[in-house]
């Protein structure tokens, strides 16, 4: 299926009830799907060169719109070929608006219909966001796709809220569409409604009948309880556009991604597997690891058996004990690297359970395997 804008296109090859493997072409990349994207907010996944995510299968990224406006300016990034020249990645990019940051900045923020007005973290000074710049600056930034700006409203936020927050969104997404798209870049719209499963089914109708290539799922993992979000996703997933790429914004877990590919999600990025690594938390197909926990001081075997990473096939957990120990900067590497090719290794293996139609029994008993071997109290299986 070609999608709206010129050199992009999406097509599935096979479904397992509503879950479904594809492949999401854009001019600089051919994107397997289910995907999980590493996020590269400053473009930089932390602690790894770009050709050290790319060997984790990783064939697309998300950078942050946001901070890369306030440092080092949007300007600047264009000049040296957009991130993709700026950071030397090779591949596909994605941008996010700044419209998260309406959520997670909130108290440097103010918010009115036309847009978002900002207070930098950095140095104080004052920024206008609106619908309009969000679409500029990313042009500059040269992403393969850009998301529209979006209002995120807190989990749990009253019904009159998450209202507002559709209104916004959509009045927000024609005016960024009205913005003559940049050459070679691909827009998404973004859903919100909180937990409101008639205001996502209503504002799902409103975002895929307009002119975007691909529609996305904002506003969870945001405080609601993670139950209610898998019995919302059950809902809406099957119900998103069948001819566009269906993005999941900032949810993560292994459970999460595995729950939410069931429901027909063919795209996802969290920066759960990079932010846990620099903690000393390996993810694994045998749940969490605490590295920093005294039980593996003299273990010598791998991290994973299962996996086949050189961290896996070349450290022991008692060596990488040892650089959280010694605060070495080697462990946070080591373990950011394994933690995103343990992702990419899950997305390779739900694209082939899916080909093959066991889905269903194989999430159920690598979540149970996971749960049962967890290190950490409060796994979401």
């Amino acid at each position: 299926m070609t999608l709206p804008t010129p050199g992009f296109s999406f097509r599935v090859g096979a479904h397992d009830g509503s879950a479904r493997c594809g492949v999401f072409e854009t001019p600089r990349a051919s994107i397997e799907t289910p995907a999980f994207m590493p996020v590269g907010t400053q473009a930089t996944v932390k602690a790894l060169t770009p050709e050290e995510v790319a060997s984790t299968g990783a064939r697309i990224i998300l950078a942050n719109t946001y901070h890369l406006w306030l440092r080092p300016g949007a300007e600047l990034v264009a000049q040296q070929g957009g991130v993709v020249g700026f950071m030397k990645w090779p591949h596909a990019l994605l941008t996010d608006s700044g419209g998260y940051q309406v959520f997670s900045l909130a108290k440097h923020r103010t918010i009115d219909d036309d847009g978002i007005t900002f207070r930098s973290h950095l140095d104080g000074t004052e920024h206008r966001l609106t619908p309009e710049e969000a679409m500029r600056i990313q042009a500059l930034l040269g992403s393969d796709v850009a998301m529209v700006l979006d209002e995120c409203p807190q989990g749990g936020a009253p019904r009159s809220v998450v209202e507002q927050a559709i209104a916004r969104t959509t009045d927000w997404t024609k005016r960024g569409l009205r913005v003559p798209a940049a050459e070679g870049q691909a827009r998404f719209g973004i859903v919100q409604g909180g937990i409101e499963r008639d205001l996502r089914l209503s504002h799902l109708q409103t975002i895929a009948a307009l002119e975007v290539d691909g529609v996305a799922l904002g506003g969870f993992s945001v405080g609601e309880p993670t139950s209610a979000m898998y019995d919302v996703l059950a809902d809406i997933g099957p119900k998103m556009p069948a001819d566009r790429p269906r993005y999941l914004m900032g949810v993560g877990t292994p459970s999460d991604l595995l729950r939410a590919i069931a429901c027909g999600i063919d795209l996802f990025d969290c920066v759960l597997p990079t932010r846990n690594a620099r903690n000393g938390q390996a993810l694994t197909w045998g749940g969490r690891v605490n590295l920093r926990q005294a039980r593996h001081r003299d273990d010598q075997s791998a991290l994973d058996a299962r996996c086949d990473c050189t961290v896996c096939t070349t450290y022991s957990r008692s060596y990488l004990r040892h650089l959280f120990k010694a605060e070495e900067m080697l462990g946070p590497r080591l373990l950011s690297l394994h933690n995103l090719h343990f992702y990419g290794a899950l997305m390779r293996k739900a694209r082939e359970m899916i080909r093959d139609g066991e889905l269903g029994p194989w999430t159920r008993a690598t979540l149970a395997q996971m749960r049962d071997l967890d290190e950490i109290v409060g796994f979401q299986g």
